[in-house]
């Protein structure tokens, strides 16, 4: 996508046709969903839900830890990147057995500099913020409700 498109797409209002969800949530389980389970021969996620307390609370995070800088970083230029990803054959607690092999979201806050967002991890020195350096924390949100294995019954897509 154009780094210009996300100017129009900021001025959009959060409202979509349902028609529209519907053809892109099949379009998305008649390809994508298809091949990874019949490539992995698994029954992958294909929706993940988080609650707002923990979407907020991870928001004011990046919020609070971008002030708090040496140079603060203005509330315009943050933002979050969602990286598609899967969880090992054998997950590590906290995460239950049953998302083995399953998609995930890893939210990461994205600091806007030369007009591109970049990966921004608050915890890193002043001088290397949007660097990654292995070894460190860095701020960032998983652990969402998967369906599989959650029951699908509360899906309207």
């Amino acid at each position: 996508m154009d780094p210009n498109e996300n100017n129009h797409l900021n001025n959009l209002t959060a409202k979509v046709p349902s028609e529209l969800i519907q053809s892109l949530v099949d379009n998305y389980r008649s390809n994508q969903l298809v091949c990874i389970n019949e490539g992995l021969g698994i029954e992958d996620a294909h929706s993940i839900w988080f609650d707002l307390v923990t979407l907020k609370k991870f928001i004011t995070e990046i919020e609070d830890a971008a002030k708090n800088l040496e140079v603060p970083v203005p509330e315009e230029n943050l933002g979050i990147r969602f990286y598609y990803a899967a969880y090992p054959e054998v997950p590590q607690e906290p995460i239950p057995e049953s998302c083995s092999k399953k998609h995930t979201l890893v939210l990461v806050p994205t600091k806007k500099e030369d007009d591109q967002n970049y990966d921004f991890n608050p915890f890193e020195d002043q001088e290397n913020v949007l660097a990654v350096t292995t070894g460190r924390m860095a701020l960032a949100q998983n652990h969402g409700y998967l369906i599989p294995p959650g029951a699908s019954n509360v899906e309207s897509y």
